[in-house]
């Protein structure tokens, strides 16, 4: 699959009301963020669980709904495994790894 960029909140309403998601908070500026990006990129091109990505500095007022909703403190970049409705897992900065991200969709 492909990642969609979310840039309302009746899309980011649909992307975490999903059975699964993947969501990724994402720095235009920053090569940490490149490198994360780039690490989801390819977990959603292999796999059928829908990714959707957030651009913070075009989006603050999504980003902070998201660490308001789920109690996470805002991190960039950042990345959620949305499981019915819940983060059932979440990492940030050089934690976001292609192969962590297999690991616990499998679990």
């Amino acid at each position: 699959m492909t990642i969609q960029q979310v840039t309302e909140e009746a899309q980011l309403t649909q992307a975490l009301s999903q059975d699964e998601a993947i969501l990724l908070k994402h720095s235009l500026t920053c090569p940490i963020s490149a490198e994360a990006k780039g690490h989801v990129e390819s977990f959603a091109t292999n796999h059928e669980i829908p990714a959707y990505i957030i651009h913070i500095q075009e989006n603050r007022d999504l980003s902070n709904q998201v660490a308001e909703q789920f109690n996470i403190k805002h991190e960039s970049p950042q990345v959620f495994y949305i499981k019915q409705g819940e983060v059932a897992y979440h990492s940030s900065h050089f934690e976001i790894k292609e192969d962590r991200l297999e690991n616990v969709v499998q679990t």
